[in-house]
């Protein structure tokens, strides 16, 4: 069996095509790995059905060890929780991540156009996406939008950098039983029906997500969902137009507080200072987001919460005189 140096530990088994290489068997230890691009100077172009399913029975085909060192657990998946797949993957067999039921992260290119039946199933913590565009994203985002109901985050990077992030809110489809109408009731909950569906030809409108906006502030929703929703157009504001814009800026200002608590736990200074000019909190909201951050620790983000403070408030000199 053939040993090879690379950035993750993969236990594989392969089939080499005339255009390209497809994994027919992979199994890593790693909680975050990823497939390599390229075997034998030929891209890595396709996964075999149960690809990546643990506990799939082995296939034949050539054998090869990846290694960047000794792993720590298993070689069965089960601890995957990131994964990239390689840029030049083209198809997905049948059920190639069943029951990868750790998977909580999925970084991918656009150019995957085939998807085998029950591919993602059982992929219960399945929520993040880093998707790379090329303009032919919005057939494989509609594909993981109709498949998994729960909130979606979704990163769209164009030449490296981010475009997009978007937010999918979640929804639930429950059939009740009707005993004295002997049939099912079907029903829909959660506020995400709609964000989940608004493709059309398999391409996402910017227009009609931004347009659900209001609808599902109306219905039951997820305060928290619809927070990080709001931040995350605003701070990437791909053909976001003006009255949009201003909509998620007034539920950002509404609930300034929790916004800058959800930014001082990503503790990243830059985020905060954009949501400061968006949202402009009070007097109070500021010196309870100090407060928070010196409770977290977090020096930077009290420094930048003081300097808003003493811009927006300037205290002067308060004299005082005790007799």
């Amino acid at each position: 069996m053939e040993t090879v140096s690379g950035e993750n530990n993969w236990k594989l088994t392969v089939r080499r095509e005339a255009d390209g290489i497809t994994v027919l068997r992979a199994a890593t230890p790693d909680s975050r790995a990823a497939l390599p691009a390229s075997l034998w100077g030929l891209p890595v172009t396709a996964l075999g059905d149960h690809a990546l399913a643990p506990g799939a029975e082995p296939v034949s085909g050539q054998k090869l060890i990846v290694t960047c060192g000794p792993g720590d657990a298993a070689w069965d998946n089960r601890q995957l929780r990131d994964l990239t797949l390689p840029p030049a993957l083209e198809r997905v067999g049948n059920y190639a991540f069943f029951n990868c039921s750790a998977l909580t992260t999925l970084r991918l290119g656009d150019g995957v156009t085939g998807w085998g039946g029950g591919a993602i199933m059982n992929c219960r913590n399945l929520n993040t996406f880093f998707l790379d565009c090329t303009g032919k994203e919005g057939e494989l985002l509609a594909y993981f939008a109709g498949e998994l109901p729960g909130e979606l985050d979704v990163t769209l990077r164009r030449s490296g950098e981010t475009a997009a992030r978007l937010i999918f809110p979640e929804y639930v489809e429950i059939y009740e039983e009707n005993c004295p109408a002997h049939h099912f009731d079907y029903n829909i909950r959660g506020a995400g029906y709609g964000y989940h569906h608004c493709f059309y030809q398999k391409q996402l409108s910017f227009r009609v997500y931004d347009g659900l906006w209001q609808s599902m502030l109306g219905m039951e929703h997820d305060a928290a969902c619809a927070l990080r929703l709001a931040w995350w157009r605003l701070r990437y504001p791909a053909e976001l137009a003006a009255p949009a814009a201003a909509d998620y800026r007034a539920y950002l200002r509404a609930h300034a507080p929790a916004a800058l608590a959800y930014l001082l736990s990503r503790r990243e200074t830059g985020d905060l200072r954009r949501l400061l000019s968006e949202i402009e909190p009070d007097r109070d909201t500021l010196a309870a987001a100090c407060a928070l951050a010196r409770e977290q620790r977090f020096a930077e983000a009290v420094a930048v919460l003081l300097e808003e403070q003493h811009r927006r408030f300037p205290a002067g000199f308060e004299k005082q005189f005790a007799l």
